[in-house]
């Protein structure tokens, strides 16, 4: 393997500690009518299109924008462990096509600890990613998902 192939170098990744219990942010990222509360940057409403919770089935939110346009993004579920990792192909049309995201959640007392992988196929298209913005956007999502979790 190659350098320029190492997954290290083609994964973004991001961490949070929740003040919630795992079984809550699990609910969270597992029903629609949840995600639809949290998922996207600030400022972006979601609509669940589609959402067949299981190994191989399909996911798709369509995101507005303030500006009201609108974009779709979408997936396949490829591993699914309860309470501790939900893994997905992730298409973000047209800013980020053919990556895979990974959330992967620790149960730490009351608390939820949660790290987010984003694996690209190429080093040069991680860095692009990274340049884009990759760290803000998710960044504001999770901020989303931290405020929807407090009671």
């Amino acid at each position: 393997m190659s350098k320029t192939d190492d997954l290290k170098n083609r994964t973004l990744s991001l961490k949070r500690t929740f003040n919630a219990p795992i079984a809550l942010v699990w609910e969270a990222w597992t029903q629609p009518e949840h995600i639809a509360q949290w998922w996207g940057p600030k400022g972006m409403e979601t609509r669940v299109i589609e959402h067949d919770f299981r190994v191989g089935g399909k996911w798709q939110y369509a995101m507005t924008m303030p500006d009201g346009k609108e974009f779709t993004t979408e997936g396949v579920y490829l591993e699914i462990v309860e309470r501790k990792k939900i893994v997905s192909s992730a298409d973000f049309k047209p800013m980020t096509e053919g990556v895979e995201i990974q959330a992967l959640f620790e149960e730490q007392g009351d608390k939820t600890h949660f790290t987010f992988n984003c694996v690209h196929a190429t080093e040069e298209y991680c860095k692009q990613q990274e340049q884009m913005g990759f760290y803000n956007g998710w960044g504001s999502v999770f901020d989303r998902l931290g405020e929807f979790l407090q009671p």
